[in-house]
């Protein structure tokens, strides 16, 4: 809901969200949504009208539900098909703060134009609104390695994940890698995986290099494996 409002103003909900609760969730007058607005605030609300939009009176505000304590970002080399939609509408649901599309050295498809990132803004959206987060990550503009590797300066850790790695497995070289950190990156590669050199780039700019196991999962599997993992792992670490 764009703006910010206050308990008892009645609001106008319009778009794909009146569609959503007028023709999906077949709700109403006197029905109850919940509304969230610009600023985060959630409020539970009273529908008034549901035509072509929804009218709605804001009722009481509710509390908020904690963000993990550790912010998780995704870096997703971008996959053939359909996957990365995939990717970003799971990853919303298990709580990453942004996704950020780049192209590798084997990376197949093109980075695509600004129809394609307005698609993946909506189903970010739409999967934070399915799962109540308040928040919607962002998902940036495909970006080439190279500069991946020099936004992750901004992380506390990054986590790159290759299958040519022998390493610790995650439930030994987590609790250690996650000590004091508040900004994680993972960094997932394509259908066709990292070179070496990435990989020898990657760590020469300070990430740490992870195995996911003994099976090569696939690109749209790894990066839900380890955002799932890391989820379990930092539970319980609130703001």
């Amino acid at each position: 809901m764009p703006g910010t409002h206050e308990r008892g103003e009645s609001v106008r909900i319009e778009g794909e969200d009146a569609h959503h609760i007028r023709d999906v969730l077949r709700l109403h007058a006197g029905d109850r949504v919940e509304v969230i607005d610009s600023a985060a605030r959630a409020f539970d609300a009273e529908i008034a009208f549901a035509g072509k939009d929804v009218v709605a009176r804001l009722l009481e505000e509710r509390d908020a539900y904690p963000e993990s304590g550790v912010r998780v970002d995704v870096a997703q080399a971008l996959p053939k098909g359909a996957k990365m939609d995939y990717v970003i509408e799971k990853a919303t649901e298990l709580g990453v703060g942004a996704i950020l599309p780049f192209v590798s050295e084997r990376t197949i498809p093109r980075a695509g134009g600004k129809e394609k990132l307005a698609r993946w803004r909506r189903i970010a959206r739409s999967a934070a609104q399915q799962c109540g987060r308040r928040a919607t990550p962002s998902v940036a503009e495909p970006a080439t390695f190279s500069d991946l590797l020099a936004r992750a300066q901004e992380y506390d850790r990054v986590l790159f994940a290759w299958e040519s790695v022998r390493a610790a497995p995650l439930r030994e070289s987590l609790p250690r890698l996650l000590h004091g950190a508040r900004s994680v990156l993972v960094v997932i590669g394509p259908e066709g995986g990292f070179s070496h050199v990435e990989a020898e780039m990657a760590q020469g700019e300070g990430a740490h290099v992870v195995s996911l196991g003994p099976r090569i999962l696939r690109t749209e599997t790894a990066a839900l494996a380890l955002l799932a993992v890391l989820a379990y792992e930092s539970e319980g670490r609130t703001e």
